[in-house]
């Protein structure tokens, strides 16, 4: 089993690093230039991007755990129509995206309070970067289904030389070319395209010659088209929730002024970090779940989970030591204005149980996903946003102002956490 793990977590954890590690590189980019607005653009034109793109990270979820339980069941027929299904769907919905970007910017930039400056070029940097829906949207679907396919390698691959890419197009564009946040953006569509075109090669190559046998007058099957659907729908759901929780704290963020909106923002970089360093093993524990749920293997699906636990909590331990020794450090290395390094150390306390409370809630995460348990996890995150984060925020804002809004956070990601485990039982293992 652990053998299993690491095969699968390590490539993950390369793959999912180099996302974070390329928001460092964007904030870090941001953070030496004259002003501290166009840090703020970045942090909130990623907010509204990554909401409405995220937003749709279902397409990856839900195409993991259908076709890894397909593997399990050793039905190569539905493993090849996941993808093909996933990859109209996705093409579908960008379309859509591309349509309405003018609506979908101005909803996600009206209720922010900002500088008006900081607010247009973060408007800008959405404009650009929508133009790369189809291929991100196409890239969620590969990387699931390499995943739902066992086969992590490909999609550590494709990110390296995406990110790769994308910090190259990102100086170049910005020192230069003089485009400050708008050329972040524009580095980031032309390698979002070329990261899509070494993906669809790859898959040709290795598993092009199976598209043969499919049979494409299944690929609308009524009942297995509803099934995907509803997974998928709550996935979103749940998806669009956690989105909105994150899109919350950075608005509140504004709120309090351009200094704790940059303060902020660096160190939500540094949550991500350890959010995508655990994700390589839910990930991992996604594809092993779904496998053996496939096969019906109780036994080994419950091996699974444990030991998903031991090696994820390993390593949030680590995360946790490591900012606690080191966090000023990275602060400093992220941004050279001083003001907004001396706001960023006053919540840096924040970043110590982070990794520990928030890891729980990703490997949770992994488990209902690999298990198709989208209705389940669609419910808890409802009771985690509506009854628990936002109220705590309300209740304890006009007192604790900036440290109750990372107090509800905290608190919420704990919930999220601990309700998974609650309903587990009935949730992954019953489901068999």
């Amino acid at each position: 089993m652990n053998r299993q793990i690491l095969r699968l977590a390590v490539p993950n954890i390369v793959t999912n690093i180099t996302i974070p590690l390329l928001g460092l590189v964007d904030t870090a980019i941001m953070g030496h230039l004259p002003s501290p607005v166009f840090l703020g653009a970045i942090a909130l034109g990623s907010m509204v991007f990554n909401f409405v793109f995220w937003g749709f990270g279902f397409l990856r979820m839900g195409t993991t755990g259908l076709t890894a339980q397909a593997f399990g069941r050793k039905d190569q027929h539905l493993q090849y129509l996941m993808l093909s299904r996933g990859i109209l769907l996705a093409l579908l919905l960008a379309l859509v995206l591309i349509i309405f970007s003018g609506p979908i910017a101005w909803l996600g930039f009206h209720f922010v309070d900002g500088n008006m400056e900081t607010i247009g070029l973060a408007q800008q940097y959405f404009r650009i970067r929508i133009i790369a829906a189809p291929a991100t949207l196409m890239q969620l679907v590969l990387f699931g289904w390499f995943l739902g396919m066992q086969n992590s390698f490909w999609p550590m691959m494709v990110a390296l030389a995406t990110n790769v890419l994308n910090i190259a197009f990102d100086i170049m564009f910005v020192f230069g070319f003089g485009l400050a946040s708008a050329g972040v953006a524009w580095g980031t569509v032309l390698a979002q395209y070329s990261g899509l075109m070494m993906g669809m090669y790859i898959t040709w190559r290795q598993y092009g010659f199976l598209f043969r046998k499919i049979k494409w007058e299944t690929l609308f099957n009524r009942p297995q088209l509803i099934a995907y659907f509803q997974i998928n729908i709550n996935l979103f759901i749940r998806t669009i929730l956690l989105l909105f929780a994150f899109y919350f704290f950075t608005i509140q963020s504004a709120a309090f002024g351009d200094l704790i909106l940059a303060a902020n923002s660096v160190l939500l970089q540094l949550i991500a970090l350890v959010s995508y360093g655990i994700d390589g093993f839910a990930f991992a524990v996604e594809s092993l779940v779904g496998k053996y749920k496939g096969a019906s293997d109780l036994k080994m699906l419950k091996k699974s989970i444990r030991y998903i636990f031991a090696w994820g909590m390993g390593l949030a331990l680590m995360y946790a030591i490591f900012y606690w020794l080191s966090a000023k450090e990275i602060i400093k290395i992220l941004t050279n204005q001083q003001a907004v390094r001396n706001v960023a150390y006053q919540y840096i306390w924040w970043l110590i149980p982070a990794p520990i409370i928030n890891s729980l809630a990703y490997l949770w995460d992994g488990i209902y996903i690999g298990a198709t348990a989208g209705k389940s996890m669609r419910n808890i995150m409802l009771i985690s946003v509506l009854l628990i984060y936002l109220p705590l925020y309300y209740f304890t804002r006009d007192y604790w102002t900036v440290n109750g809004l990372w107090f509800s956070f905290t608190v919420f990601m704990l919930s999220r956490a601990l309700l998974m485990s609650l309903f587990s039982k009935k949730a992954v293992l019953n489901s068999l």
